[in-house]
């Protein structure tokens, strides 16, 4: 169980260096508060990446979702969908794989990276399948871990 709390940690941190002054890491639907975060794989610690079957590398990243509704701490379960493009317009599929820690939910999905890639990532987030999806578009650069 310790190590779930590793991977868990290593994702907030990479939030911290995804806001800037003007913009939040997440994007509030009424009570739903979507928080999201791209970072290089390589950031993710061996034995933790192991864990979880991630593959690690210089040209892999991963988006991070979590779902919180209200003051519920821990996060929501929901459905989680998405694509990320870069300049040129080539598109990947994400694929995203729940994550567990107690409480504790959130989404991850790797994906490829190219050397100072902008991306942008489209995101569908359906907390509740009685109501519509929820949507969001955010961009970020990432390198290419040497």
């Amino acid at each position: 169980m310790k190590q779930y709390k590793h991977l868990w940690l290593a994702a907030l941190a990479m939030v911290a260096f995804t806001v800037y002054a003007d913009d939040k890491p997440y994007r509030e639907f009424g009570d739903v508060k979507v928080f999201y975060s791209a970072f290089n794989s390589s950031f993710i610690q061996p034995e933790i990446a192991s864990n979880y079957n991630i593959v690690r590398g210089k040209d892999k990243g991963l988006l991070n979702i979590a779902v919180l509704r209200g003051d519920k701490p821990g996060g929501t379960t929901a459905l989680v969908k998405g694509s990320v493009s870069n300049i040129f317009a080539q598109q990947q599929i994400l694929e995203f794989f729940e994550v567990r820690e107690g409480d504790t939910v959130y989404y991850l999905a790797p994906f490829r990276i190219d050397n100072e890639d902008y991306l942008t990532f489209k995101i569908e987030v359906i907390p509740d399948p009685n109501q519509p999806p929820l949507s969001l578009t955010f961009q970020k650069t990432l390198y290419q871990d040497k």
